[in-house]
């Protein structure tokens, strides 16, 4: 059983591509969510809401030869997982190629754009658009596969593509691959890409926000005056790497993962289950060996719909009881589905290391029907702790809950 541990970390996000940026905007409480003008043209979506990533350009490195097999989903996850490297000290490292590092990572769908070129071949009869990476950029683990080429990784591929859990299982699993001495080294993450479809997807279930004109008053999470979700983009990924071979080339460490819990519901695709998603958080307590008093502060999975808030606030408090402190990165960044585990967890870790916890933006009344938590809200909190937990749950009934201790 071999200790692991965050070695790099790097990401993109509608509020910031960089943790001084995305501090900056918690801080201040400045959201990414937009009115997206582009959706006018599909009448019959009622959300005109969307959390973009707007500084996000293919690097001018990347030659035309090395993306041609990539959409904007493995694009960002490979940018990513190269900033993380570098962050590492692995970038140049010819040791990452020898087999002991592999990717753990996924999407909940490839680029929606290649997506739409065999849509159209069945809709038209037309394969004009189609050529011989179009498949490539469209597959459910093109995140991992991509970023395996890029850098010449032969270790195992683990792909993730278990909507809004591929990020969090891509850490997990990751996590169990070099505990139990499988590999040294692994990306792990996810990243998901902006589209319309996506924001039809939960339109369809009416649970997408449609305070349309006032993009800045949603989401809002665990609050009264919620009206549902705002689907947004992003990328992250985390170099994982066994504590001794870390600790052996004098690598700076971020945290230590220390607990992963997953499990199913089995009872629902889209309806939450609070009792399973409490065993998920117990599971992750049982693997990190320590009591839930050891929980500083939880990263909520927060989406902002009446079911998932409330099922997950119930779920917390019978784990935690009222006074853990938990906040919803959502919040300020819409739902980024394959992203947001990854994301999130990055996030956590670098508030954990300094000790100050962002608030949830726009939650402004508590829902009476949400348990009883410590909810931030406003300019967060100053706070000590040396572990925090990070919570997920996907449609499926699919839950994890990850705990990172600082070291």
């Amino acid at each position: 059983m071999r200790r692991v541990v965050v070695t790099g970390m790097a990401g993109f996000s509608p509020i910031g591509s960089d943790w001084s940026t995305i501090e900056h905007n918690l801080r201040l409480g400045k959201t990414g969510i937009r009115n997206m003008a582009e959706w006018e043209k599909y009448g019959e979506l009622n959300t005109r809401l969307g959390a973009p990533i707007l500084d996000f350009d293919r690097p001018a490195h990347y030659s035309r030869k090395k993306i041609r097999s990539m959409g904007r989903v493995a694009m960002m996850s490979t940018r990513a997982t190269e900033l993380a490297l570098e962050q590492a000290g692995l970038l140049d490292d010819p040791s990452i190629c020898d087999g002991r590092m592999g990717v753990s990572c996924g999407s909940s769908i490839g680029s929606t754009e290649a997506v739409a070129d065999f849509g159209n071949m069945l809709l038209n009869h037309s394969s004009s658009n189609l050529n011989a990476n179009s498949y490539l950029k469209m597959m459910s683990h093109t995140t991992a596969v991509n970023i395996a080429v890029f850098f010449g990784l032969k270790g195992r591929i683990i792909p993730t593509s278990s909507a809004c859990t591929s990020g969090s299982q891509g850490i997990g699993y990751a996590y169990e691959a070099i505990k139990y001495g499988l590999q040294d080294l692994m990306i792990a993450g996810g990243a998901e890409e902006l589209c319309a479809t996506e924001a039809a997807v939960f339109d369809t279930l009416y649970a997408t926000s449609t305070r349309n004109d006032e993009p800045h008053l949603s989401p809002r999470p665990f609050d009264r005056d919620r009206d549902g979700l705002v689907i947004g983009e992003g990328a992250c990924s985390l170099v994982l790497e066994e504590l001794e071979h870390a600790r052996a080339r004098g690598a700076t460490i971020c945290a230590e993962v220390i607990g992963f819990g997953t499990n199913a519901d089995g009872s629902h695709i889209t309806q939450p289950e609070p009792s399973t998603m409490q065993v998920a958080m117990e599971l992750a307590l049982q693997c990190a060996s320590i009591p839930a008093s050891e929980i500083g502060y939880v990263s909520a999975h927060g989406t902002a719909t009446d079911r998932g808030d409330i099922a997950e606030s119930h779920a917390t408090n019978q784990v935690f009881g009222s006074n853990v402190p938990i906040s919803a990165f959502k919040s300020f960044t819409g739902h980024t589905l394959g992203a947001c585990g990854a994301l999130e967890a990055m996030v956590a870790i670098e508030m954990m290391n300094r000790g100050w916890f962002h608030g949830t933006a726009n939650l402004d009344n508590p829902d009476p029907d949400c348990a009883d938590l410590h909810y931030l809200t406003g300019s967060g909190l100053e706070l000590s702790t040396g572990c925090v937990m990070s919570n997920n749950f996907a449609f499926g009934g699919i839950n994890t809950s990850l705990i990172f201790r600082r070291i």
